[in-house]
């Protein structure tokens, strides 16, 4: 078994917080909200074991990376400078990138942006969406609004500061359980929700409100492991990770300068049957085999929910190990 080792570098102006495994060829894992380094616990070891060297990072807000307290601190084009920072301070020359959630995006528009670095990219969740030209009026949380109609969008919700940071740190045991669960896989099974929520809900609910507690956890979340993310958020809090929501407006201006630019690195996508974000983005999912030209496969595991790495890891790691082999 690969020991796991905690590193910090000081680089893009902040501390970066990493846990590493093994020595080889380096793959780097950026997660996404709420979550830190630990939820790449079990792929560190498992491609540690297989020859690489895996590190995962607890990027820009989360765990025992700064928190910068501007808002615009946390601009995609700031995010990728970190990524492409740690591969830098850990002398390498290239890396592959793996995402999950917001981490996708991050590991996208990383391949795109620079693939002198990344060599290749491999994404759970959220599927790729090629830099568009829009209209230089447009605002995207203006658009949200207006297709959220009389109900609130939990994007939307993320938006004012304040807000989100008083419902979820109220109980954070109760809220980074009710993430965990409410939108895994599991939450279909045992029926507490039917599959097909498209991130709306009634104006003057809370997110914590909306949230379902299961009478026991799922059999692939510990104490300890609901420990780990409860204590790493009390020590961070929220704000960080939705500061990455209020971003989502200087989207367009970062990417513009890429409009017709390819990701042509091998790339692999991953996604569960009931992840709420790929069942709400399916003509993306199928558009990738058009606008990839080196997309390896589409992997859809049934019955997984949103947080693929944990919920099914051997799963996971066969077809990272799979894809890896096949781009070495």
């Amino acid at each position: 078994m690969e020991e796991l080792i905690h590193g910090d570098i000081k680089a893009n102006g902040i501390n970066i917080h990493y846990v590493s495994a093994g020595i080889g060829p380096l793959i780097i894992f950026c997660h996404g909200f709420p979550e830190c380094w630990y939820s790449w616990r079990h792929q560190l070891k498992a491609l540690a074991n297989a020859g690489y060297r895996a590190v995962a990072l607890d990027m820009r807000g989360y765990g025992r990376t700064s928190q910068p307290k501007k808002v615009s601190s946390y601009s995609l084009s700031k995010i990728i400078g970190d990524v492409v920072s740690v591969v830098n301070a850990l002398e390498e020359k290239e890396a592959v990138v793996v995402g999950h959630d917001w981490g996708g995006p991050v590991a996208w528009y990383s391949a795109l942006m620079r693939p002198d670095i990344f060599r290749a990219v491999a994404v759970l969740s959220v599927p790729y969406n090629p830099p568009m030209q829009v209209p230089e009026e447009l605002i995207l949380t203006d658009m949200m609004i207006e297709n959220a109609g009389d109900q609130e969008y939990y994007r939307l919700y993320f938006q004012e500061p304040g807000i989100a940071e008083s419902d979820l740190e109220a109980n954070i045991r109760h809220s980074m359980l009710g993430f965990l669960y409410s939108v895994s896989g599991d939450i279909i099974r045992d029926g507490v929700r039917s599959a097909g929520w498209d991130g709306h809900f009634p104006k003057g609910e809370s997110i914590s409100s909306l949230m379902s507690i299961p009478k026991s956890l799922p059999n692939w979340l510990t104490e300890d492991d609901l420990d780990y993310y409860v204590n790493a958020i009390q020590s961070s809090g929220y704000r960080g990770g939705l500061n990455w929501y209020r971003n989502l407006n200087s989207l367009p201006g970062t990417l513009a300068p890429f409009i017709g630019k390819t990701v042509n690195q091998p790339a692999l996508y991953m996604y569960g049957e009931h992840d709420l974000i790929a069942g709400n983005t399916e003509v993306a999912v199928e558009s990738m085999r058009s606008t990839l030209p080196n997309l390896t496969d589409i992997i859809k595991l049934d019955g997984a929910g949103h947080w693929l790495q944990q919920e099914r890891p051997d799963e996971v790691n066969e077809q990272l190990l799979k894809f890896l082999s096949h781009i070495s």
